[in-house]
């Protein structure tokens, strides 16, 4: 029987005479325009999983057909509640890609091909301003055009290489690592669009030079801080608490960074994104994927069809000649300027044009990107139906393009003039000589890392100081103005920001001063008079160094704002430190950097591994390698190797497995298989095919009990 409480309680829920209130009306709405969404976007996905396209492209096709521009279809019409969900997605997707991206990684990939995509990314940004200054449009309009097609869709590119069967190919592995890279000139982008946006508007230059800057003193200041506490709170959570309560505390830390990168003045895609690469370099990496793959998986769905309800068909419709004709130059462009700078790197001709033909569809950052551009009046509303319109049809003819990849690439191969092929070779032989070159030369082996130390000691302490001003007025505000004593605030955040910033400015220091006493030995090595010259030219050095950080942390203190008696004091709290806690700071930025340097150690690579040694060319043997996931109801499953027999049944041999993000390399016959392994598999193409089919069987129903 229900007391009068729980029946006054019910009658409050539903609203007078027992109806729904305008509050629980609205909540009914959300909860509904979500069951839509994700019932359209799991049959639009399934649908075009079975053609062999992305699913990314039936989100976006759910999103047009139930958005609000489509009667009699228009089943969700409320577009700031579509914008909610949009930005929703956005934070869960843009943790997902930084999850894919981690200095370990980027150092087995090496500069090369950090090279390779900035000038990818240099070619395809400047013919596309050209391209647009032809159509008409103004110089910042060029910019964000061409900031659309400079990037691909990750999303849709690991779709379509395991379609494709090369995901273990070199040339996809190549493009897996190109558009990693990509997902980082992506977020710069955004960076310098959302500047150009708040500085220069529609008719002035952003300073760019100034924007890039400060970002990277943002980043290395989140990323170092990140570095030292999310491993820490992780390990902590992974023995203390269950997965429930590590899944809530790793999503509000989640938030949490979103926000303050939009209170630093950025997007909260920068924050989400910051905090994948952090999590990625960390052994609770598999973890984290499990936990937050099902929400990962909704919600970057949610996403892409939040952005195809956005689009009115009709518009779509009124620009498809500009679509087509966009496409057609975004296929050639992205193809030429993706081979362009792997061969500029000494990769050979015919896998660089392969790999290019497997970077074209553009996809989730080309719609931020418009978005961004239409929201601040820069770009005409058609420019977002466009961006999507280019991403849909690059992505139907990014399947056709990777399976046809060897032979588009082996005929221009064979088509191409002597001389180029000869010009080619000669460059490739000269970037030869010059690696043995770099690596004889001991005098950038010495520097080199501590060229790195400094460069990151600068960009961290940058971020202490050009984001302390609106912190410390937060912090004002929340304790108020003569909390403990008169500016207590003020005094006690500028003196603890003070004292954190002694320790990396003595390590940057140490580092200019060991560097000017390696140069100055050097230098001076064989002169007349060695001993003189070279004192003269180390203290010459020591002091340029020491003018430069003068003027650098003259120029990122906010001395503007700051009483002159506050600049005493802290000038006096800060040499008093030196004097007396000198060995500590010196003591404590090792600890520092000895703990940054085991988190970022290199580890054991999984099965997607740049390095891996099944990527040595094979096509003489006829064989091909594949991976497959075993579903959690496989048949398979707890099986071992001997067990299921799949080499005397079907010929194809199980190299490794990865497993919760380890690797089981080269598997006995008694190895177990369970579900969610990655199961490498190595034999020729049909061989490999028919394994991963037998594999991912299911059992046919369950038995009751």
């Amino acid at each position: 029987m229900w007391s009068a409480g729980a029946g006054a309680g019910c009658l409050g829920i539903l609203g007078e005479a027992g109806l729904p209130n305008e509050t629980d009306m609205e909540a009914i709405n959300f909860i509904q325009d979500l069951a839509i969404i994700l019932a359209t976007a799991g049959l639009a996905g399934g649908l075009c999983q079975r053609m062999g396209l992305s699913s990314v492209v039936g989100y976006l096709v759910a999103g047009v057909v139930v958005g609000p521009f489509t009667p009699p279809f228009a089943l969700v019409k409320d577009i700031p509640r579509i914008e909610v969900l949009a930005q929703l997605g956005l934070v869960f997707l843009m943790f997902a890609i930084g999850m894919r991206l981690s200095i370990r990684k980027m150092r087995r990939m090496g500069p090369s091909i950090v090279l390779a995509v900035a000038t990818s990314a240099g070619l395809v940004f400047m013919f596309t301003r050209f391209a647009g200054l032809s159509m008409g449009l103004v110089g910042s309009q060029t910019v964000f055009l061409a900031a659309m097609l400079m990037v691909s869709s990750s999303a849709i590119i690991d779709k379509v290489l395991v379609d494709a069967n090369a995901t273990h190919e070199r040339s996809g592995q190549t493009a897996l690592g190109f558009t990693v890279m990509e997902d980082v000139v992506a977020v710069v982008m955004l960076t310098i669009l959302t500047s150009l946006v708040q500085f220069g508007g529609a008719s002035k230059e952003a300073p760019i030079g100034e924007t890039l800057g400060v970002m990277g003193a943002f980043i290395a200041l989140a990323g170092i801080s990140g570095l030292l506490f999310v491993p820490w709170l992780l390990r902590r959570m992974s023995t203390s608490v269950n997965e429930e309560l590590q899944t809530l505390g790793l999503a509000g830390l989640l938030f949490g960074l979103a926000m303050l990168a939009q209170k630093a003045g950025y997007s909260t895609a920068l924050g989400a994104f910051l905090l994948g690469t952090i999590v990625a370099e960390t052994p609770h990496r598999p973890q984290v994927e499990r936990l937050f793959e099902g929400m990962r998986d909704i919600f970057s769905a949610v996403f892409f069809v939040a952005i195809g309800m956005q689009i009115d068909p009709a518009a779509l419709a009124a620009i498809a000649v500009p679509v087509v004709l966009l496409t057609v130059f975004a296929l050639f462009m992205r193809t030429a300027a993706a081979t362009a700078g792997l061969t500029l790197i000494g990769t050979p001709m015919r896998e660089a044009l392969r790999t290019g033909l497997m970077l074209v569809p553009i996809g989730e950052f080309s719609f931020i990107i418009a978005q961004l551009g239409v929201e601040a009046k820069v770009l005409p509303q058609k420019f977002y139906p466009l961006a999507v319109g280019v991403s849909l049809l690059t992505a139907l003819a990014a399947p056709l393009l990777a399976r046809r990849s060897q032979v588009i690439s082996g005929w221009v191969y064979e088509k191409q003039p002597r001389w180029v092929s000869d010009s080619l070779a000669a460059y490739h032989s000269w970037l030869e000589r010059i690696s043995r070159q770099q690596q004889r030369n001991i005098l950038w082996q010495l520097s080199r890392k501590r060229l790195i130390q400094v460069g990151v000691g600068v960009l961290f302490v940058t971020g202490l100081f050009v984001f302390a001003e609106r912190f410390a007025v937060d912090f004002e505000n929340l304790v108020g103005k003569d909390w403990a004593f008169q500016d207590g605030p003020r005094v006690l955040f500028w003196a603890s920001l003070t004292l954190i910033s002694l320790a990396p400015l003595i390590a940057i220091w140490r580092n200019l001063s060991a560097m000017a006493l390696l140069y100055s030995e050097v230098t001076a090595r064989g002169h007349a008079q060695e001993a003189k010259l070279r004192v003269f030219i180390e203290h010459a050095l020591k002091f340029i160094a020491g003018a430069g950080m003068f003027v650098w942390l003259g120029t990122i203190v906010p001395v503007e704002g700051m009483a002159g008696w506050l600049m005493i004091l802290l000038g006096v709290i800060a040499l008093v430190a030196v004097i007396v806690l000198r060995r500590k700071f010196i003591y404590w930025h090792s600890e520092v950097e000895v703990e940054l340097m085991s988190i970022l150690a290199p580890t054991s690579s999984g099965l997607a591994g740049t390095q891996a040694p099944w990527l040595n060319s094979r096509g003489e043997w006829n064989l091909a390698v594949m991976d497959c996931v075993l579903p959690d109801l496989a048949e398979c499953r707890g099986l071992t190797i001997k067990d299921i027999g799949l080499r005397s049944r079907l010929g194809a041999t199980i190299v490794g497995i990865e497993r919760q993000g380890y690797l089981i390399s080269l598997p006995n016959p008694q190895t177990q298989l369970f579900p969610r392994d990655k199961v490498l598999l190595m034999g020729t193409p049909q061989q490999v095919g028919n394994a991963s089919n037998f594999l991912q069987r299911v059992i046919a129903r369950m038995t009751a009990f």
